[in-house]
């Protein structure tokens, strides 16, 4: 698609700005008609600022509107988020039923289920860089092609090894999923839209969380179990095929105009760097977020796993009933999401510091999240599902703020490290507790009490180790740390 000629562009403040150039294009040279003593970084006439949408050229002084292409990225990696997040909560839905047909052990199961959480966290160690090697457009697919095979695979398998193979694979495909996404929103939204953008992309994992109760099930009830696995991998690969043709960097892509390509990369970027997780291990900031993800990541883990197993052996919840309990575990998870992050952010605004705000909704959470300690012992099926309902909220709403204390103790730079590290103790300490509680069940006849009481108590636990590590949330003196620059 051809271009126009290069021009600058007035953008909505009313400063002169130029158009980012392709490689392929010439040096700009000023027009001769300017004056010779203009300065096209600094116009002498003002210009009434314009709309976010719209940016006016300064040759002719027509107004072009800024396009809107980059939320259509945006709407792609919202739905491949809740491709990923159907494709992993698919073996949980279906367990109860597998391990009827398939003869499963507690143990056998916790196995398969902990190998995908294995791969995730080792995944997590090398995505980055395969990203910044090759590029998101080619990584991504990289990854999806691997996740979607997986997914597939699942259907051939007929042991216990052949499934923990196939949900190994799956975890080391979809750990592209989030550093994919956000290398994404970075290479295509300038920085004041980004927490918008991420926040719709990641708003896929409750979309999935909601979808599979309902979708599953009737998939696997009218086709057949196997059926379902290659559904969701099969959605897979139609996200591949629209990734591939529609994903372009913002400068190559031809559904880019000018005025929105001046949009992107209207706002300076910092070298990219990486910093070295060696070094922010010396700071007890670090520490403290890892170990508050370490303790309550696996609690998340366990409710997508092992849930549809808990309400068929305590109340004779089979594969056609499953649907609404769990919707409404997920829904309620959704709520408290946004309340988490919004109340910590109302008391701030009423005066309270940080650290007082963060952690005072913390310690609500962990305070909602002691009941699910009853939740076996609950008369009735609905009361148990409120009960692990608001569990799952108040996990989400933990999970909101303690993301945030990333951001508050540590620099812009650091940020995605400190968030990397936390994430792979997360895993890591999730295929720790997935073994032990295939073990518990094994041992005790699937009585949920003892990882029940273990899920109600991490919270507390976790905040108080997060308090004794950064009582007062103070920020990490990093500048003695080398950074490296990234190709």
């Amino acid at each position: 698609m051809a271009r126009p000629l290069a021009y600058d562009l007035i953008n909505e403040t009313g400063q002169l700005v130029e158009i980012p150039k392709r490689a392929s294009r010439s040096k700009r040279t000023i027009p001769s008609f300017m004056p010779n003593n203009a300065n096209p970084t600094n116009p002498v006439v003002q210009e009434t600022p314009l709309a976010p949408s719209v940016a006016r050229t300064a040759i002719t002084g027509t107004i072009e509107r800024v396009g809107r292409y980059r939320w259509t990225i945006c709407a792609l990696l919202f739905f491949a988020t809740t491709i990923n997040y159907i494709d992993r909560q698919v073996l949980g839905i279906l367990a109860p039923t597998l391990q009827r047909e398939l003869g499963w052990s507690e143990i056998q199961y916790s196995a398969i289920v902990s190998w995908f959480t294995a791969a995730y966290a080792l995944g997590f160690l090398g995505v980055g860089r395969l990203l910044d090697k090759v590029g998101t457009r080619i990584g991504y697919a990289l990854a999806i092609i691997v996740w979607s095979l997986s997914a597939m695979a699942h259907a051939l398998a007929r042991t216990a090894t052949q499934f923990s193979i196939a949900r190994f694979s799956l975890g080391l495909g979809e750990s592209a999923t989030f550093p994919a996404s956000v290398k994404t929103v970075a290479e295509w939204f300038p920085t004041r839209e980004r927490a918008l953008a991420i926040g719709i992309f990641n708003a896929g994992t409750n979309v999935g969380a909601v979808i599979t109760p309902i979708v599953v099930p009737w998939i696997a009830l009218h086709f057949g179990w196997r059926f379902a696995f290659i559904w969701t991998g099969t959605l897979s690969a139609i996200w591949l095929a629209l990734w591939l043709t529609t994903y372009r960097s913002p400068r190559e892509h031809p559904r880019v105009g000018q005025a929105e390509l001046a949009h992107i990369e209207s706002e300076p970027e910092s070298p990219a760097v990486r910093m070295r997780w060696a070094d922010l291990l010396r700071h007890r900031q670090t520490w403290a977020f890892a170990l508050g993800k370490g303790m309550t990541d696996p609690v998340w883990w366990f409710y997508l796993f092992w849930l549809p197993k808990f309400l068929d052996a305590r109340y004779g919840v089979k594969l056609s009933q499953v649907m609404a309990p769990l919707v409404v575990i997920y829904l309620l998870a959704d709520v408290g999401s946004v309340v988490g992050g919004w109340l910590s952010g109302a008391f701030i605004k009423r005066g309270w510091s940080v650290n007082a705000g963060r952690k005072i909704t913390m310690l609500v959470a962990a305070v909602l999240i002691v009941p699910t300690v009853l939740a076996p012992t609950a008369s009735r099926m609905w009361v148990a599902v409120l009960v692990v309902g608001l569990a799952a909220a108040a996990h989400q709403w933990w999970s909101a703020n303690i993301f945030t204390l990333a951001s508050d103790m540590f620099p812009r730079r650091a940020v995605g490290s400190v968030v990397g590290i936390g994430g792979f103790a997360g895993a890591v300490t999730g295929f720790g507790f997935q073994r032990l509680t295939g073990a518990i069940l094994q041992s005790n006849h699937d009585d949920y009490q003892p990882v029940f009481l273990m899920c109600g108590s991490a919270y507390l636990a976790a905040l108080l180790v997060v308090h004794l590590l950064a009582p007062r949330l103070e920020p990490a003196r990093l500048e003695s740390i080398q950074t490296e620059v990234a190709d």
